[in-house]
Parts: structure tokens; C-alpha cells; sequence
């Protein structure tokens, strides 16, 4: 008999993966008690033996005493007990319940019986415990191994809700091991769980089992799709017999288990069925289910397919028969309020449902004409009606509803194409869809304006309507979508809030007035000509791509224009829109996205605080008076060439590009940055009132503004909190205006300023002019060696100088003569020096701040040298890269850590002082050797990165460089080397 079980749970076990409904089925076996493993190859003892269901329900004492004792209990009956033991509690005695356990004959096989909980072990091949290996293509038994057909009373039940009368080492375990929660608190959080969690969480242990069987769970029994025996469903009906609604949508044998329901809960509120077959049977007993208020069915056959199928019940409220097949129907309902019938495939429905409400006949395609007027006209309490997809509705039959259906406050007639409701009166008529009805026209219109009552009015994809003109005053919403022949639109509702318009492209004329309507959306209107709004509560309006707007429009939307309180106005790619004029207090955001007709610009909108211009390539003059923006970009305007601002809270003003602006009238008194980068006719003019009134200008670039002269640079006096000026790019040749003006700078930029010369900083070098001053740019200058060098000597107040690209600089040195000079003006005593590494002495405190000297591709210089005399003990980067012939670099810096010789071809003398260097670039140095290489690096102890790539000269020796210079973590050289 074992060997026979053996092998029926291995075929059992082969067939794990089967079956789409496998997970549902294992995780109720889990909640229900299902604990062994139905593989008999999965053993941690000695000695394999079976175990029933109840004995491995968590927190029974049976396995763990039956374990202990060493008896087995699959052999109590001489091998056949269990299946005894299982008939004698009114229990399937298939082999498929019992689990294959195994026993060592040990004290550790002991101590492991005595666990109050299965051992659950990971099985590698299908991802998820050995509990979860059930066999799950065949039918669910719910709680037969926590429950008999009796609730009370069982032995199986008792054992598992006994928590005071079990074995001691089941009370000993149970209290290692029950989760510290109280009752009350497990129900709390078990009541946000679905039925598939709480399936779950009842495999936990004991406590968890219990608490996930409470009946406030069950009182909904859903086992859509779920393979579920006759037997177990009438046991569970019995345990809970207070549930209130059943789901057996996809369940086989769906009608037997119904009967069953009806039968057993005499609760019953709401039951779903569908994708079966029902009866007559069915139906009959519908009678014995009085407390029933809410039946669904969903594809499924009724009847027997050539007789009438009757449904009645006195209590029966909401009934839903959605996509079944069936030949005809018959309806006796009086408590009956709502009726679905949506996609039935019937002939004829007779309905008596004196308090119907609600009924939909949308999709019903066998159902004619008159077969819909003697549905509906039967329920003369009817107040919303769906009727669409039915192509066979007429006008008739709408009139003959409307005159039985007085209360009729919803209709949908979608996709109706013999309907044009020209002779309908619906006077109660809240709710109108239309769509795609082929016979809707103007006049049919002219008949919805005496439905004085209407909410809302879908008219989308109506081919030949032409135009509406709706005075209502309920009317809240309306959409009118692709109406291809659509010209003009006349709405008037003090309440409407919502119109939808869209790709319309014959829509001419557009006139609304209401009160409460916020948000208008009128996209892609290509024939829009003429807009009339008298919206008091109007604050978004989106107008992009209506590209027959004229500048007319704009009326609409200034102070007067009907749209009071506008904050939001989107007119992007208007493209017949050429002088924008708005005076609006209100309005907020304005964007004019790819308006390239546009040539003139004047906004009065004080309250005005974002602005895009984007593809406004033509606009010419602008003017911004006053408006609250704070930041503005006109940069994207190349032919600007006139402009007034006037904007107390303007911070940031960018004119960058702008290369035809010569006139400019600013006013922005709190305004921080100006950058009018190549505005090539920026004039002396503008230059001089924009800083008299904008005194507060912290940066000013003046790249590439070659009509800025000594006039101009001279009014630089009223920016007393200028920081940064840029004037790159000018033919500046005197720059005393700037060191009278400026005293306050701390970063001038003069690069590729051609025509400056040696004397052009002579006042900065020897008078002290621009004491704040930190950088200075003079790249690509004309400066000569003598004024760089008295540059670097004097101006010790400097810490960033970029000199790149300087050609007329041969070499870059500071000679003990000049350093000696230094050291009397600075007073360096021989109290504030320190030696140095090799014996020299440094300054203890200097007073030259340099801390980075960039001399980037500077073709001529041949020589670097600083010592330590040169007092640059702050400087920390310098970068010589691409600077082709210089062939000797000398330094004794104590704080560089970053020397950028890169590329340089001529490079054969290194020299380095620089203790605190941590990254040294060679790379590109041909004419360097490993040599000279390791001789420089010996004296940087902290170096981390060298590189030495496309270094021709250096067969590079990794261990060597490391011996020399201990410190070194990164060495970058060919992949060769």
C-alpha cells in the first residue's frame, strides 16, 4: 500500500508546473493547513513515513508526539490506518493529502520533531519552498485538513483551536515561537488583506491560521477562476454561513456550486457567475434565494438556447447579463433598478420592473427596433438609458421613450447613424452622448436647446453638423471633436466649465459666455479667425497652432476684453500674429513659441512673471513696460533692435546675440546680472542710462561689444557693487576708465583684446589700481614679456591669471633681482622663514595669493622658473600645456599639486621643488627622458598620478618610478610599455 502511495505522490509531483490556476490552489493549501512536502524524494531523516493533513496543521501537538514517540502514523492500522483514520472524519482518503516525512534515530532527529512547525525547505528547481510543491492541477481542497463537515465538535477542529489543553511540548514551542501580536491588532492588520494574502499569511504558523479564518474575512467568497470540488465548497458554506457574496466567475461546475450557494447562504446579497452554462434550473431557484439584491452574469450561456429564460425575484435590485447568448428574456422584477443587457445576443427582452431606473441596451445588435421601444417604453420610471452600438434605433422609437419616459434625465445614442432627434423633445434631459451619429445636423440642435435642463453634451465626429448655438442654463460641458463641416460655435451658460474643441478645421467663429469657465483649450483650430470671450473667471486659455489668428486676438485678452482674471495665455505658432500688444494686470505666464511673423512686441502686464520667445527670430522692437519678471532672455532674438524694459523685480537680463540692438532703455533697478554678449551696436548711449538706473549690476559682460568706448566704460562709476566685467573681444587700447571706475573688481576678462599694450597696465602694475582684484584673463592678447613679468612681480593680490595663447611671452621667470625687490617691499625678516626640503629657506607667511597661472598653448615661452624666492607658496595649479618649445621648467612650489605639462615637445630639462604635488602630466613630452623623469619626481613625496603617455624617449620601468616615488597609485603610458 506504501509503495503504492509512493508512486502516485511522484506523479503527482511531476505534474507541478500544469495548469494556469497552480498558484491560487497553493496558497489556500498553505492558509488551510497543507504543511508536508508531497515529494517522497525530499528527506532529512532516517526512516520515511506519512503524516495526514491534520497532523501537520501548524501548532498541533499530534506530529510532534507521534515524531517523539517514534511511532509513525501512516502504520497505526497495520499500514492502511490512515485512510481509515481519514473516512472515519468524513475526509478524502486520497493518497494525495499525505506528506512523506522522514526520522532519524537520533537525539538530534528528537529535538528537530519537537519544532512546533514543518520544516520548510528551499527548492532550488522551482524557486519557492517544498511547501509550495503541491500538485496544483487538481481540485482545491479548502480546509479539509483544519475542518470537518461539523464546525463544532470535530477532532480535527478542536486540535487546532485548542491553545490550553495540548501536550507540553506543544505549549513549550507555541510559546517560543507564536509572534507577540495581539488578537485584536492581527485583525486589524488582516483586514487590509485580500483572501490570496491572507491565504498566505495563514501558512505562518498557529496564531496566523486562526486569525486569517475569522468570518469578517469570508463574508466575500471569491474564487474567480479557482478549481474548486463540489464537496469542499459545500464545506466551506457550512463554516461560513453568514457570507454575503460569491464570485464563481470561471469556476467549473459553476452551476452546481451556485445551487449550492443559494441553498446554504441564506444571507446571499450579491453572486457573480459567468463563462458557464445555466439553466433552467438556475433560474427556478433564484425564488429560494430571498435575500439576494445584486446578481451578475458574464459570457454564459442561458437556457437551453431555444426557449425563453425567465428571471424573477421580488427583491432583486441591480441585475447585470452582460455578453451571454441567449434567444429571448423575460423579466419580472418590482424591486428591479438597475438593468444591463449590454452585448446579449437576444431578440427580445420582456421587462416588467416597475421602479427600473437604470437600463442598457448598448451592443445589443439582435435586438430591433421595436424590440428596443417595447423594452423601454415598459419602464416608466426610466431615467438613464444607454442604447449605443444599436444601429437600428430611430427617431421613433426616441420619441415614443420620450413621451413613456418623462423622468428621462440620461441618454447615450452613440454610434446611432439613423437618428437626428429633429422632432425629440426631452425636456428633463440632463446628459446627451452623440458620438459618431452620421444624422446629427444644426437643426438637430435647434431641438437639444428645449432641453432646458442639460449638464453636459458630447457631440464628437458629427460629419455634417455645421454649426451650434446652445443658450442654456445648466449646460457644463460640451466636446465637439473632428467634426469635419464644423464653422461656428455660440455658447452661452453661466455655469458651463469645461469645452473641449479640437481639430475642427473649419472652425471660423468661437463666442462662449460664462461665469465659472476656467480653462479653455482650443488647439489646432487652423481656420480660427474671430474669438468673442466673456469668461469673468477665465484663467488659462491654450491657442497654439491656430494659425488664422489675427492681432485682433489680442483685445480679447487685455483689460476690457472680458477675460478679467487671464493668467495663462498660450499663443504658440500663430503664425499670422505680427504686433502683440496685451495690457493685462492679471496675467502671469505668456508664451509666443514660434510666432516668426512677429516684428513689434508691448506688454504693459505688471504682473507678468515668465515669458518664452523661443523661434521669434523677426522681432524687431519690444518693449517690457512695466512687467514683473525677474529673468528675461532675448538672446533669441538676432534682430532686435530697439528695446525698453521697465521691471522692478528683474534680477538676470540676457541680450546675448542680440547684434542689431542699438537702442536700449533699461530700468531694473534691482538688476544683478547683464550679459550683452555681441551685441556689436550697443552703444556708449545705452551702455551709460542702463547704468545710471541700474545701479545694483553686480556682473556686466560686454563681450564682443565693439561700440563701447571710453564714454561708456567711464559711466561704469554708478555700479558701485560691480564685481565682473567682461570685454573680451573689443578693441579696447585704454583701460583707465575701468581702474578710476571700478575700484571694486574682482574679475576683469581681456582676452583677445588685440590692440591693448605694455602700458595699458601700467596702472594696475605700479599704482595699485583695482586692489579687490582676484582674476584677470588676458589671453590671446597682445602683452609683451616685459609687462607679463612685472604683472606676476607686482600684482600679488592676484589669485587666478590666465595668460594662454600669448604669443609675444618667450619666457615665464622670476630672477633673484626682482625677488630681492619683492622681499624689501613685502618686509620679509629672517624670523618669518623655514627651510625648505633641500635646505633653502621659504617665507613662513607670503603675501602673494597666485593660485592658479594658466599658459595654455603660449607657442614662443621656453623657459619656466620659479623659485622659492618668488614668494608663490599659494600657488597650487599650473598648466603649460601645448606650449610646443619650451624646454625648461624649473619649480620650487611648497603648495603645487597639479603641473599640466602635456604636449609639450620640446620639454628636456625638469626640475621640481613641490612636496605637495599629487598630479604631474607629461603626456605628449617626446624629448623627455625616464632620467630626467625620476629625477623630478624624487622630490614629490605625496605624488599619486603621473602621466607619462606618448613620452617616446621613456621606456617606462613601473617598479622603478614606484622605488623612486613611494607614493605613486596611478602610472598612465602606452599600452605597449
Amino acid at each position: 500500500m506504501e509503495e503504492r502511495r509512493l508512486k502516485e505522490v511522484d506523479e503527482d509531483e511531476s505534474d507541478v508546473d500544469a495548469g494556469s490556476g497552480e498558484a491560487e490552489e497553493l496558497e489556500l493549501r498553505l492558509s488551510l493547513g497543507r504543511r508536508g512536502w508531497r515529494d517522497g524524494s525530499v528527506s532529512h531523516w532516517g526512516r520515511m513515513y506519512w503524516l495526514s493533513p491534520s497532523d501537520l496543521v501548524v501548532g498541533s501537538s499530534c506530529c510532534s508526539e507521534e515524531l517523539a514517540s517514534g511511532s509513525t502514523c501512516g502504520q497505526r492500522n497495520g499500514g492502511e490506518g490512515v485512510a481509515g483514520d481519514m473516512e472515519g472524519l468524513g475526509m478524502d482518503a486520497s493518497p494525495s493529502p499525505f506528506h512523506a516525512v522522514e526520522r532519524s534515530g537520533g537525539e538530534d532527529g528528537l529535538r528537530n520533531a519537537q519544532h512546533k512547525r514543518a520544516k520548510v525547505l528551499l527548492d532550488e528547481k522551482y524557486g519557492y519552498s517544498q511547501t509550495f510543491g503541491m500538485a496544483e492541477n487538481q481540485t482545491i481542497d479548502y480546509f479539509l485538513s483544519n475542518l470537518s463537515a461539523d464546525d463544532v465538535g470535530s477532532p480535527i477542529h478542536d486540535n487546532m483551536l485548542n491553545d490550553g489543553n495540548d501536550t507540553t511540548t506543544s505549549n513549550v514551542d507555541d510559546s517560543e515561537n507564536r509572534m507577540d501580536l495581539t488578537e485584536d491588532l492581527l485583525h486589524l492588520v488582516f483586514s487590509f488583506l485580500i483572501q490570496r494574502d491572507l491565504c498566505k499569511a495563514g501558512a505562518a504558523c498557529k496564531q496566523w491560521q486562526i486569525a486569517s479564518m475569522h468570518e469578517d474575512f469570508w463574508k466575500y467568497l471569491n474564487f474567480k477562476g479557482a478549481e474548486l470540488s463540489l464537496a469542499n465548497f459545500e464545506t466551506i458554506c457550512q463554516r461560513y454561513p453568514n457570507a454575503n457574496k460569491v464570485n464563481l466567475i470561471g469556476v467549473p461546475q459553476a452551476h452546481l456550486l451556485v445551487m449550492e450557494a443559494m441553498a446554504s447562504l441564506r444571507h446571499l446579497d450579491t453572486l457573480c457567475l459567468g463563462k458557464s452554462v445555466l439553466g433552467d434550473g438556475f433560474f427556478h431557484a433564484l425564488k429560494d434565494c430571498p435575500a439576494l439584491n445584486i446578481l451578475d452574469i458574464y459570457d454564459a450561456s442561458l437556457g437551453n438556447g431555444i426557449q425563453e429564460i425567465s428571471v424573477c425575484h421580488d427583491r432583486l435590485i441591480e441585475l447585470n447579463i452582460v455578453k451571454c447568448r441567449v434567444l429571448r428574456v423575460s423579466i419580472r422584477c418590482p424591486q428591479l433598478q438597475t438593468l444591463t443587457l449590454k452585448r446579449t445576443s437576444m431578440a427580445q427582452a420582456l421587462l416588467s420592473c416597475s421602479q427600473l431606473r437604470k437600463l442598457d441596451l448598448s451592443s445589443c445588435h439582435k435586438l430591433s427596433d421595436a424590440g428596443i421601444r417595447s423594452t423601454a417604453v415598459s419602464c416608466p420610471m426610466l431615467a438613464s438609458l444607454d442604447l449605443s452600438f444599436c444601429s437600428c434605433v430611430s427617431d421613433e422609437t426616441l420619441r415614443e421613450i420620450s413621451f413613456s419616459c418623462p423622468n428621462l434625465c440620461v441618454l447615450d445614442a452613440s454610434y446611432c447613424p439613423n437618428i437626428s432627434l429633429e422632432s425629440v423633445r426631452l425636456p428633463m434631459l440632463v446628459d446627451l452622448k452623440l458620438d459618431n451619429c452620421e444624422g446629427i445636423t444644426s437643426a438637430s440642435v435647434s431641438s437639444i436647446s428645449h432641453s432646458r435642463m442639460l449638464e453636459a453634451l458630447q457631440l464628437d465626429n458629427c460629419s455634417l453638423l455645421t454649426s451650434v448655438s446652445l443658450d442654456l442654463p445648466h449646460l457644463r460641458s460640451i466636446s465637439l471633436v473632428h467634426c469635419r463641416k464644423f464653422l461656428d460655435l455660440k455658447l452661452r451658460s453661466s455655469v458651463l466649465s469645461y469645452v473641449k474643441v479640437s481639430n475642427c478645421s473649419l472652425l471660423l467663429r468661437i463666442s462662449i459666455v460664462s461665469s465659472v469657465l476656467k480653462k479653455l483649450v482650443l488647439q489646432k483650430q487652423e481656420s480660427l479667425a474671430n474669438l468673442s470671450l466673456q469668461c469673468n473667471n477665465l484663467q488659462e486659455v491654450d491657442l497654439s497652432d491656430c494659425e488664422s489668428l489675427t492681432n485682433s486676438v489680442c483685445e480679447v485678452f487685455s483689460d476690457g476684453g472680458g477675460c478679467p482674471m487671464l493668467k495663462f495665455l498660450i499663443l504658440d505658432n500663430c503664425e499670422r500674429l505680427t504686433s502683440v500688444k496685451l495690457n493685462n494686470t492679471s496675467l502671469v505666464n505668456l508664451s509666443l513659441v514660434g510666432c516668426h511673423a512677429m516684428n513689434a512686441l508691448k506688454l504693459s502686464c505688471p504682473n507678468l512673471l515668465k515669458i518664452n520667445l523661443d523661434g521669434c527670430d523677426h522681432l524687431q522692437e519690444a518693449s517690457f513696460c512695466p512687467v514683473g519678471l525677474e529673468t528675461l532672455n532675448l538672446g533669441i532674438c538676432p534682430r532686435l533692435s530697439i528695446l525698453y524694459i521697465e521691471a522692478f523685480r528683474m534680477s538676470v537680463l540676457e541680450l546675448k546675440g542680440c547684434g542689431m540692438l542699438s537702442q536700449a532703455f533699461i530700468n531694473c533697478p534691482n538688476l544683478a546680472s547683464l550679459d550683452a554678449s555681441f551685441c556689436r551696436k550697443f552703444m556708449d548711449a545705452s551702455l551709460s542710462s542702463t547704468a545710471a538706473s541700474c545701479r545694483n549690476i553686480e556682473s556686466l559682460i560686454l563681450t564682443s561689444c565693439l561700440s563701447v568706448g571710453f564714454d561708456g566704460l567711464s559711466s561704469l562709476h554708478w555700479l558701485q557693487q560691480l564685481t565682473l566685467l567682461d570685454l573680451s573681444y573689443t578693441f579696447l587700447i585704454n583701460l583707465q576708465p575701468i581702474f578710476d571706475s571700478c575700484c571694486q573688481l574682482v574679475v576683469l576678462k581681456l582676452s583677445a583684446c588685440k590692440y591693448l599694450t605694455d602700458t595699458s597696465l601700467d596702472a594696475l602694475c605700479n599704482n595699485g589700481a583695482l586692489p579687490t582684484l582676484r582674476e584677470l584673463d588676458l589671453s590671446y592678447s597682445s602683452i609683451g614679456q616685459s609687462a607679463i613679468s612685472n604683472l606676476l612681480a607686482c600684482c600679488t593680490n592676484l589669485v587666478n591669471v590666465n595668460l594662454n595663447g600669448c604669443v609675444y611671452m618667450h619666457e615665464l621667470v622670476w630672477d633673484s633681482i626682482r625677488c630681492q625687490s619683492s622681499e624689501m617691499l613685502l618686509g620679509i625678516s629672517s624670523n618669518n622663514l623655514l627651510p625648505s626640503v633641500n635646505g633653502d629657506v621659504i617665507p613662513r607667511k607670503s603675501e602673494h595669493r597666485l593660485e592658479v597661472l594658466n599658459c595654455i598653448g603660449c607657442p614662443y615661452i621656453k623657459k619656466v622658473v620659479i623659485p622659492w624666492k618668488a614668494c608663490c607658496v599659494h600657488l597650487a595649479k599650473l598648466n603649460l600645456n601645448l606650449s610646443m618649445n619650451l624646454k625648461e621648467v624649473d619649480l620650487a612650489c611648497p603648495n603645487l599639486n597639479n603641473l599640466n605639462l602635456s604636449n609639450c615637445s620640446s620639454l628636456e630639462i625638469l626640475r621640481l621643488d613641490c612636496p605637495r604635488l599629487t598630479v604631474l602630466q607629461l603626456s605628449g613630452c617626446t624629448m623627455l627622458s625616464e632620467r630626467a623623469v625620476c629625477s623630478a619626481i624624487s622630490g614629490c613625496g605625496v605624488l599619486e598620478t603621473l602621466n607619462v603617455h606618448s613620452c617616446t624617449k621613456m621606456n617606462v620601468d613601473y617598479s622603478r618610478l614606484r622605488m623612486v616615488c613611494p607614493s605613486l597609485k596611478r602610472i598612465l603610458s602606452n599600452p605597449a610599455a
